[in-house]
């Protein structure tokens, strides 16, 4: 499954991409906070929406399963940083229920239950599988389309950046973050010889480097757009 070799700083710079990725992600799992202050301050969730999380704990799941060595060799780096995903996101949801209004409030447990059902049915179901290497590409092709879909997510914001020309809607730490994570684990999957992690983390690398661009374009023009008038004026 990964042609792994001895080599001690082979290993080490393998570890040492999988450690930064894990701090970088930390970045992504602890940018909704500001969000979840004000949802318990007004003890409402407004117009949040509680399905990017429930997205995310899926996705978190997928990820950690795939890095546990019933199904790939020598992930266990994948193992700790999407646990530490999957309790965030699981907080995150829960708290979400806990202040939505009762209509939102029951679609979105419905959401997580049939989240946490479909995962068990991967998981059981995977297990079921004697050949390994099938097991391995069956479920390292669902991390992939899993990973994928997340790092595509950003799209709209990015088509929302290029619309509005602003870049309010695209906080610079979460792009940074989602950057650095993606190049850290693409390093990671690439020193592995692991295709399932590589190619979703190459894309989302892609994608991270796309919004930096957008995010130092446009942050330059709305800033040269603000002194025009001071300009003028002084003109």
């Amino acid at each position: 499954m990964s042609d792994s070799l001895p080599n001690p700083v082979w290993t080490t710079c393998k570890d040492a991409a999988g450690i930064a990725g894990n701090i970088f992600a930390f970045g992504l799992f602890v940018s909704p906070i500001p969000t979840y202050r004000r949802i318990i301050r007004n003890r409402s969730t407004e117009q949040f929406s509680g399905l990017p999380y429930i997205y995310a704990l899926m996705n978190c799941l997928i990820c950690m399963w795939y890095g546990t060595p019933l199904v790939s060799d020598d992930n266990l780096l994948l193992v700790t940083v999407n646990s530490f995903g999957a309790v965030f996101q699981l907080a995150y949801t829960v708290l979400f229920i806990i202040y939505a209004e009762r209509r939102i409030k029951v679609r979105t447990l419905a959401s997580l239950l049939a989240v946490l059902s479909l995962f068990a049915i991967i998981a059981v179901g995977s297990l079921q599988i004697a050949d390994r290497m099938i097991r391995w590409i069956l479920v390292g092709s669902l991390t992939v389309v899993s990973l994928i879909s997340m790092f595509a997510s950003p799209l709209f914001i990015i088509n929302l950046v290029i619309q509005t020309k602003s870049v309010e809607f695209m906080p610079f730490y979460l792009s940074l973050s989602t950057f650095l994570m993606s190049t850290s684990f693409l390093l990671y999957g690439l020193l592995n010889f692991d295709a399932f992690v590589y190619v979703p983390n190459g894309i989302g690398t892609i994608l991270g480097i796309i919004q930096l661009t957008l995010y130092f374009h446009y942050k330059k023009k709305s800033t040269q757009d603000s002194m025009e008038p001071l300009i003028v004026s002084h003109a």
